[in-house]
């Protein structure tokens, strides 16, 4: 400690003309602040001032207005804000008004100091260190679930909450609603008489199934859906179900039973929901970043008679080939015209009826696989419908798995 007092004292004679602007000794310590541990500001103060002599003001101090008076106050504002909000940890960040930023930046520039540490620094570790004492709780500065912002000129404390995310996997038993909230076509949310005031497309959703429960167990504001990847809404998704990451924003409770939320939300005959647990915020961008193969289910009507034979010698045709897919018609008002290359990987033909089959088939990520069957008009090359010779149209869709695996977890 002694190397840091000489240390200190040493650049505090560097910076003679601090004697003159009157600074109590907490803000004439942190013009220091960066040099040694195991002092207070105030510490650093007496030293330096013992170098270069001057004196404490003898009203508020002109930099830090006397908020470090009010630590306690200010911690106290703050623990009773986050005493409404459920976490583990948390961390403090303040305000000051813009006066003392602007004399902060002059007091640095034009004394030269290279080692001063921001009166916001020290405010937040000292009113984080009584706000750990008086809630339990442990400061977390790289992924806190809630900041408390304290505005030290009046006391009044904002929290930013960090949203809750739940991961899953969901199967969508309807042919009728899509994954996430879809807003009126025609008023764009607000409500009008095509959607009968809802704003919606749709009355309901996979999102909204599962994330309004939510939103009443958390006490979260609004939630948002992150699946991994996503079906037509007059598709079906079976199986193990499709992986969904779901977000709820601002929730004051965290910790809560995810059974219940599962039960809750499969008492729906629309969509089913599995394999719930929190997840990482990162964990969004993984899943919105994966391609994974999927295997699917397409019950098709034919232009007239097929033979069986010949449709099973056009499935086994399909095996790890190439198509081309022109941005298919139904989408073009929404997605870019481009030609997109896709893999066939496997497919399998089941003969229903004459004109009727089943096609079980895994794609690339991306095909577009009614497009696939019927050409698209074209659009598509090659498709099934061109080899098979006779025209060919998707009645109904099922996704039947996806193939992707949850990375292990400790």
């Amino acid at each position: 400690m002694d190397g840091f007092e000489e240390r200190i004292r040493e650049a505090a004679s560097a910076a003679p003309g601090l004697a003159g602007e009157s600074l109590c000794d907490r803000c004439l310590g942190r013009m220091f602040g960066k040099i040694g541990s195991g002092l207070s500001n105030a510490e650093r103060g007496a030293i330096a001032r013992l170098a270069i002599g001057g004196s404490a003001p003898p009203g508020p101090c002109p930099l830090c207005d006397g908020a470090f008076d009010m630590l306690d106050r200010l911690a106290e504002a703050a623990a009773e804000e986050l005493g409404g909000v459920e976490s583990d940890n948390f961390l403090i960040g303040s305000k000051t008004g813009p006066e003392a930023a602007a004399m902060e930046k002059d007091l640095w520039e034009r004394h030269a100091l290279a080692e001063a540490e921001g009166i916001k620094s020290e405010l937040n570790r000292e009113i984080g260190k009584i706000v750990a004492r008086m809630t339990g709780r442990v400061p977390e500065f790289k992924n806190p679930q809630v900041v408390a912002c304290v505005d030290a000129r009046f006391a009044d404390v904002s929290l930013d909450i960090a949203p809750l995310f739940i991961a899953g996997r969901y199967t969508k038993l309807s042919r009728e609603i899509p994954q996430t909230i879809w807003p009126c076509r025609a008023c764009r949310g607000k409500g009008c008489g095509r959607c009968g005031g809802t704003g919606k497309m749709y009355q309901t959703s996979v999102q909204e199934i599962i994330g309004d429960i939510a939103l009443e167990m958390t006490g979260g504001e609004e939630h948002f859906f992150h699946g991994m990847g996503r079906e037509d809404i007059d598709a079906r998704m079976l199986g193990d179900g499709r992986p969904f990451i779901l977000e709820v924003s601002r929730p004051r409770v965290r910790k809560i039973d995810l059974g219940e939320l599962e039960r809750a939300a499969n008492a729906s005959d629309m969509a089913g929901y599995s394999r719930l647990r929190f997840a990482e915020r990162g964990e969004v961008q993984i899943y919105k970043g994966s391609d994974p193969d999927k295997t699917y289910r397409a019950r098709v009507r034919t232009d007239g008679k097929v033979n069986k034979e010949r449709a099973n010698e056009v499935a086994l045709a399909f095996s790890n080939v190439q198509i081309d897919q022109r941005t298919p018609r139904r989408v073009e008002h929404r997605r870019a015209d481009l030609v997109r290359k896709r893999t066939i990987r496997w497919v399998e033909a089941e003969m229903t009826g004459d004109d009727t089959l089943d096609l079980t088939l895994s794609t690339e990520s991306g095909t577009y696989v009614k497009e696939f069957v019927s050409g698209d008009e074209g659009r598509t090359r090659p498709s099934f419908s061109e080899a098979l010779g006779v025209g060919c149209v998707v009645e109904e869709l099922d996704v039947l798995s996806i193939d992707y695996q949850e990375p292990k977890r400790d």
